[in-house]
């Protein structure tokens, strides 16, 4: 009879984990995808080289920047290639 209780206490605080994770996980991918279509958006217009700046490169880090900063993320990005900086 314990054994039974204690698995079930274990599948219950399982699922409570899997649900968190992919909440956590939806949030980041949701993240990714706004901050990398400002990022496209600005990079198809060349709304960055018209005022002076760089291309802003789409890659890993940029990807990683966004997930976890979302639009202020590509906030950022932006206004490092206006002011030059590589990523």
């Amino acid at each position: 009879m314990a054994a039974e209780i204690l698995i079930i206490i274990l599948a219950i605080a399982f699922a409570v984990a899997v649900v968190f994770i992919f909440k956590r996980f939806s949030v980041l991918v949701l993240n990714a995808v706004t901050g990398l279509a400002i990022l496209f958006i600005v990079n198809y217009f060349k709304l960055t080289v018209m005022l002076g700046g760089s291309e802003i490169p789409i890659n890993v880090a940029s990807l990683l920047i966004c997930a976890f900063g979302g639009i202020p993320g590509a906030i950022i990005l932006i206004i490092l290639a206006l002011l030059g900086i590589p990523l």
